[in-house]
C-alpha cells in the first residue's frame, strides 16, 4: 500500500475515511479509539487493519494522521499527535470549527486543518460508509508556516477518497460556517422557542416552522461546542441578521403591498443564486506554476486560488531533485477557471505555462 494512515477516532467520520481509504488500496489503517470496547467493532466493518492502545502508537511512523473527536478536544488531540509523530508525517481534523483549533497547534508546520462537508443523520462506526465523502468538499486551511510537501500529500489523499479538496484560511472558513451552517441552527431555536404559543393556538405544526425547525436542538453538547468555539463569528452573523429583520420590519410595516412584493422578489432572487450549482463535466486544464521552495508558497498559491473562486479538481507538486525550487501542477475545469487562476498565479508574480485542454 501506498501509505500509512492513522484515524484518532474511529466513529462515523473516521470510519468513513478509513473503509474509503482500504477499499481504494490508498493505505494501511491504524486506528485509535478511547473506548477499547469499540475495538472490535472497527475491525469488523472493515474501518482499519489494527487498532493501537494508545496515539503514540498509532501514530508511529504514519504518513497522515486524522483527527476525529468533538471539537473542544481536537486540539490536545492534535498536539499529543504532532509530539509522537514522525517529521514527514501530515496532521489534520474533521472539526466544523477551525481558527481555534489552528492558532493553538497550526504553527507546526505539520498541521494543517481540515473540515469535510459531509456526514449522516446516523452515527457510530456501524454506519460508515466508503462513499461518504465522494464529491463533497473539504476544506483545508493551510497557512505560512504549513509544509508545501504535506499540504500536497494531504490533498491528494482528500482527492483519492473522492472529495473536493479546497483551501481557505481559517478565519474565512469560520466566518463563511457561522452564516451557511451555525445561524441556520440558532434560527431553528429560536423559531422552535417563538412557534410554541402559535402551534398551541392553531392546534398543529404549520409545515413552513416543521421545515424551518428541523435542526432545532440538534445534539446539544456537539453544537454547544462548535458555537463556543466559533462564538465571535456566530454573534457576528446574529447581529447582522437582526438588522435584516429591523428592516424587514420597517418594510412590512409599511403596508405598501409593492414594497413588500420587492422585497420578496429580491429574496427569491437571492435564493436562485443559493441553489445554483458548480459546472460539472467541463473540460480540464492543466496549468504549471514554478516556484521556489519556500515556506508558505502552495499555501499562498492555494488560498489565493480559493478566494479567487478557482475550482482546484486536482493539485501536485514536483520538486526539483536538489529542493531549490518545483513545479506545481493545478488543474481546473473550464476555460473560465483557467483564464481566472491564470491570471491570479501571474498577479503573485509566478511564473505559470498552460497545457492543451484533456
Amino acid at each position: 500500500m501506498s501509505q500509512r494512515l492513522a484515524i484518532l477516532g474511529v466513529g462515523l467520520i473516521g470510519g468513513s475515511i478509513g473503509l474509503a481509504a482500504r477499499e481504494r488500496g490508498l493505505a494501511e489503517v491504524t486506528g485509535f479509539v478511547r473506548n477499547p470496547a469499540k475495538a472490535e467493532e472497527c475491525l469488523k466493518v472493515g474501518a482499519v487493519d489494527r487498532i493501537a492502545p494508545t496515539i503514540e502508537e498509532a501514530v508511529a511512523d504514519a504518513d497522515v494522521v486524522v483527527c476525529c473527536a468533538s471539537v473542544s478536544s481536537l486540539a490536545g488531540m492534535a498536539q499529543v499527535a504532532l509530539d509522537a509523530a514522525g517529521p514527514d508525517c501530515v496532521v489534520t481534523d474533521v472539526g466544523s470549527t477551525k481558527l481555534e483549533l489552528v492558532e493553538a497547534v497550526g504553527s507546526d508546520q505539520r498541521f494543517i486543518g481540515g473540515h469535510p462537508l459531509a456526514g449522516a443523520e446516523t452515527a457510530g462506526v456501524s454506519n460508515a460508509r466508503a462513499d461518504l465523502y465522494e464529491g463533497a468538499r473539504w476544506y483545508l486551511t493551510p497557512n505560512e508556516s504549513s509544509s508545501g510537501v504535506l499540504y500536497d500529500r494531504l490533498q491528494r489523499l482528500v482527492t483519492d477518497l473522492g472529495a473536493r479538496p479546497k483551501a481557505i484560511e481559517a478565519a474565512e472558513h469560520d466566518q463563511a460556517m457561522a452564516v451557511v451552517s451555525h445561524l441556520p441552527h440558532v434560527f431553528a431555536n429560536q423559531l422552535a422557542i417563538q412557534g410554541r404559543t402559535g402551534t398551541e393556538r392553531l392546534g398543529g405544526l404549520a409545515p413552513s416552522l416543521r421545515d424551518a425547525t428541523r435542526v432545532a436542538g440538534a445534539n446539544p453538547a456537539i453544537w454547544g461546542e462548535i458555537f463556543s468555539t466559533n462564538h465571535e463569528a456566530v454573534v457576528a452573523a446574529i447581529r447582522k441578521s437582526v438588522a435584516g429583520l429591523e428592516a424587514a420590519a420597517e418594510i412590512i410595516g409599511s403596508a405598501d403591498p409593492a414594497r413588500i412584493a420587492a422585497w420578496q422578489a429580491s429574496a427569491a432572487v437571492e435564493r436562485a443564486a443559493l441553489s445554483g450549482t458548480e459546472t460539472a463535466g467541463e473540460a480540464t486544464h492543466h496549468l504549471r506554476v514554478l516556484v521556489p521552495n519556500q515556506p508558505g508558497i502552495l499555501a499562498e498559491l492555494a488560498l489565493a486560488l480559493g478566494r479567487a473562486g478557482v475550482n482546484i479538481t486536482d493539485m501536485s507538486l514536483d520538486p526539483t531533485p536538489d529542493m531549490s525550487s518545483g513545479a506545481i501542477s493545478i488543474w481546473v475545469a473550464g476555460q473560465a477557471e483557467s483564464d481566472k487562476a491564470a491570471a491570479c498565479i501571474a498577479d503573485l508574480g509566478h511564473s505559470v505555462s498552460l497545457d492543451e485542454a484533456s
